[in-house]
C-alpha cells in the first residue's frame, strides 16, 4: 500500500468516527447518516431515514454533522449531502 493510500484510509477513518459520534442523535429522532465517500478534501454524506426529508436537515449538515467531521478531521474542506 502507498502513501497516498495510506494518508485516504487514515481520513476516512477519522470521517467515520465522527460520524459514528453523532449517528445517535440522529437516531433518536428517526435518522441515520452514510458515507458515501471521501475526496480530497471533500465528503460526501447521505442522510438516512427523516433527516433526509426534514426541514432543518441543512442546518443538522452544517451545524451538526460538517463540524463534528471538522473537529475529528481538520482537513476537510467540504461536506456535501447527496
Amino acid at each position: 500500500m502507498n502513501n497516498t493510500n495510506q494518508i485516504h484510509e487514515a481520513l476516512v477513518t477519522k470521517v467515520m468516527e465522527a460520524l459514528d459520534s453523532i449517528r445517535p442523535f440522529l437516531q433518536k429522532d428517526g435518522g441515520d447518516i452514510e458515507l458515501v465517500d471521501v475526496q480530497e478534501k471533500k465528503v460526501i454524506v447521505k442522510l438516512l431515514g427523516s433527516c433526509s426529508s426534514c426541514g432543518i436537515s441543512s442546518s443538522t449538515m452544517k451545524l451538526g454533522v460538517e463540524s463534528t467531521i471538522k473537529q475529528h478531521a481538520p482537513e476537510i474542506d467540504e461536506v456535501i449531502s447527496v
